[in-house]
């Protein structure tokens, strides 16, 4: 789910990006093998949090409680797919095999999904607008130092063009007829939150390329220290803006 409300400061889009790159663009990446590996990293992880997104959320349809409900969820998850398939053409456009592309994030995301297994589909509302929302705010972060083609794709893929305003609605819903449900649910976006930084750091740790976009690589600019504690910062402010959205408790 393209679960992130858009930050505070909004990076702004340039243009309006297509799964295809054009042969400019497409030769320009790959002109630089460390940043056609960066570019590919990035596009790979989006790419493989969007599929498993979707099946999360295809899952998420099925404990729904009534049809409207299943109905929507199913809608997020196409939405998803979409996003994927504009994702693997951009890889493809590079000459990546888009499988390859997303092959290093498998351990690391499937490891999320299976500590963060939703209980219930109130649980399943939270992960997919909480848990991704903080993953996809670190990849718009990243997508503040790629080429401008590469982040009008990126931040394209993750605009949120009302996707949200379901999940939101469905818990805030759920707690008015239910006080109780605040607590647990709560608790639940505290662990997510945690459970999406420690992928994150898995994430950076195990693939330089990708690290090396925010960072910096010779010949490319990066974050400083300063801006990389703006930047967690602005992580930890858009999550505690969605827990207040939802009704819940940082």
């Amino acid at each position: 789910m393209t679960s992130a409300d858009p930050p505070s400061e909004p990076l702004a889009v340039v243009g309006e990006a297509t799964g295809e790159a054009t042969g400019d663009v497409a030769g320009d990446v790959a002109a630089e093998p460390g940043y056609l590996a960066a570019v590919t990293d990035l596009l790979g992880a989006l790419a493989y949090g969007e599929l498993r997104a979707f099946s999360q959320l295809a899952k998420d349809a099925e404990l729904a409680p009534t049809l409207r409900h299943k109905s929507a969820i199913a809608q997020l998850a196409a939405h998803e797919l979409r996003n994927f398939t504009v994702l693997t053409e951009r890889l493809a456009s590079l000459g990546v095999e888009p499988e390859a592309a997303m092959e290093p994030f498998v351990p690391a995301v499937d490891a999320f999904h299976e500590r963060t297994a939703p209980s219930d589909w109130l649980e399943g509302m939270v992960k997919a607008y909480v848990g991704e929302g903080i993953a996809q705010d670190f990849y718009r972060e990243i997508s503040t130092y790629v080429d401008a083609d590469t982040r009008a794709l990126v931040l394209q893929v993750l605009e949120d063009e009302g996707q949200s305003d379901f999940a939101v609605t469905a818990v805030r819903e759920a707690i008015a007829e239910d006080g109780r449900l605040s607590g647990r649910l709560a608790l639940w976006g505290r662990r997510l939150v945690g459970e999406a930084i420690t992928q994150a750091q898995r994430v950076g740790v195990e693939r330089d390329a990708l690290a090396s976009i925010l960072v910096g690589a010779p010949g490319r600019a990066g974050a400083d220290l300063a801006e990389l504690g703006r930047m967690f910062a602005r992580l930890t402010d858009e999550h505690t803006r969605r827990m207040e959205r939802l009704g819940l408790s940082a």
